[in-house]
């Protein structure tokens, strides 16, 4: 299936990618070659036994397939490699990591569909990304790895100060030039306004150069919150970035970190209550316990709730938090639409029959940013306001519309 606009998406914020957690990125080579990188975790496959006992056996298959852009149908190039992992018994969960060369398109840049596709239990989850030609953009230029392992990182975004090596032997002996900006605390305003909220400062704190050496590798300390960014030269501003979030991300840590997402359904003064109550997670509690009415809903509706908080961090994150981004509002109030569709221009969500006049919908447009190609924007309208506040009310009441 092409990932056009005729592809119904919602399985890749849905119960589908929660399923089974697959990661993919592509790295840029010298020479016009590339890779793509990928990672599945064991605790997600079905393993299999020969007889009645070890050795256990999965075997996971994973498939690129690259289209011009989203709304071609013509398959450019395609491959597959075959995972397979030997256990003898039940363990801890632990990462397993898969390399696959990419043939690159002559063309600027392509869309690229990677599934890997659990054999043993038909499970299957998706990634997509839109690839960068190395001549027309350099985000994809660049690898974060482990500082004493040549293991790749799956994300930009890290939760608290962290050291790493990044590869990017296109600029091997080259001096880049690097910039901080302080994060942005921002939320999104409602999505009845009549207008978005202001994109990211431009304007760094605080700016430096960082030394490429010959093998192409340069060490980074991410010491302060914020966002770190990486250009070529000074005549671009596009570049690759890094971002120091709160403590924990994508993962709502503690009581303190569940307040902050409280703010998208309570008052100013709720709110304000509960951020500076003596002990604050017993505030939250009684939030919750007040809302739902009993115990039981209350834990219901707090796993229900702060579950959309942590998939709109994994998923909608740019140069903020995924729940602060408009995506995430949305995501946390409705939950996963009926239908998403795709195309260059941004996505099309909708709750309910797409042919029904009764149904939601919601439009985000894709902001063009120097630091990250994950920040699209609600296209805002008064005629949300009722659905807004209803299902603001819904959580309001403890009753959790859909998970």
């Amino acid at each position: 299936m092409r990932p056009g606009t005729a592809d119904n998406l919602a399985y890749l914020y849905g119960l589908e990618a929660s399923s089974m957690e697959f990661k993919a990125r592509v790295h840029h080579l010298p020479e016009q070659a590339s890779v793509i990188f990928f990672s599945l975790r064991t605790r997600d496959l079905l393993y299999k036994g020969a007889g009645d006992g070890p050795p256990f056996r999965a075997a996971v298959r994973v498939t690129y397939e690259a289209y011009s852009d989203w709304n071609a149908r013509t398959l450019l190039d395609s491959a597959s490699t075959l995972v397979h992992d030997t256990r003898d018994g039940p363990g801890s969960d632990q990462e397993l990591i898969g390399r696959m060369d990419l043939r690159r398109n002559e063309r600027s840049s392509f869309v690229l569909r990677i599934t890997a596709h659990d054999l043993n239990r038909n499970a299957r989850s998706t990634v997509l990304i839109d690839v960068d030609h190395a001549d027309g953009g350099v985000r994809q230029d660049f690898l974060p790895m482990e500082r004493d392992r040549d293991l790749p990182y799956f994300d930009d975004h890290f939760g608290g100060p962290t050291s790493l090596r990044i590869h990017c032997p296109r600029y091997a002996g080259r001096a880049l030039l690097a910039a901080h900006h302080p994060l942005d605390q921002r939320l999104p305003t409602p999505v009845f306004t009549d207008q978005a909220g202001p994109g990211p400062e431009i304007v760094p704190d605080s700016s430096f150069t960082v030394q490429v050496d010959a093998h192409g590798d340069l060490l980074l300390d991410l010491v302060r919150p914020g966002c770190y960014h990486l250009r070529p030269d000074s005549a671009r501003s596009d570049g690759y970035s890094l971002f120091v979030l709160d403590t924990g991300h994508p993962y709502v840590a503690d009581a303190q970190g569940m307040v902050p997402a409280l703010r998208y359904i309570t008052s100013m003064q709720e709110f304000d209550r509960i951020r500076s109550a003596e002990d604050v997670r017993k505030a939250v509690e009684r939030f919750w316990l007040d809302a739902a009415g009993d115990r039981e809903r209350a834990r219901a509706a707090i796993r229900a709730y702060y579950g959309r908080v942590e998939s709109a961090n994994r998923y909608f994150t740019s140069y903020v938090e995924g729940w602060r981004t408009d995506r995430g509002l949305v995501h946390i109030i409705f939950g996963t639409p009926t239908s998403i569709h795709r195309t260059t221009r941004g996505e099309v969500w909708t709750y309910g029959e797409e042919s029904n006049l009764m149904s939601t919908s919601f439009t985000f447009i894709r902001r063009s940013s120097p630091f990250t190609a994950n920040d699209l924007v609600l296209e805002r309208d008064p005629l949300l306001k009722g659905a807004w506040y209803r299902n603001v009310e819904s959580w309001r009441n403890g009753r959790v519309l859909q998970n």
